[in-house]
């Protein structure tokens, strides 16, 4: 149940990121943001209650975010 709650989870995030992409260009940013993920990161981390420690949700988020930048866009 937590797997499928995850999943979920991941495609919304998904969606969400597609739109802030799409927003992007007319918003003249770059799609990749250093600043940005070091302050997603410290907000994640901030959340955490263990037993991960913030490393491990660096690495686990460092990993999302890469996969949602490869994420084709919607049509």
């Amino acid at each position: 149940a937590i797997d499928k709650q995850l999943v979920s989870l991941l495609n919304e995030r998904a969606g969400h990121s597609l739109d802030i992409r799409a927003l992007k260009p007319e918003a003249k940013m770059g799609l990749f943001d250093p600043k940005r993920e070091e302050e997603i990161f410290t907000k994640v981390c901030s959340y955490n209650e263990g037993p991960l420690y913030n490393e491990n949700l660096r690495e686990i988020y460092t990993a999302i975010l890469k996969v949602m930048k490869e994420v084709p866009n919607r049509d």
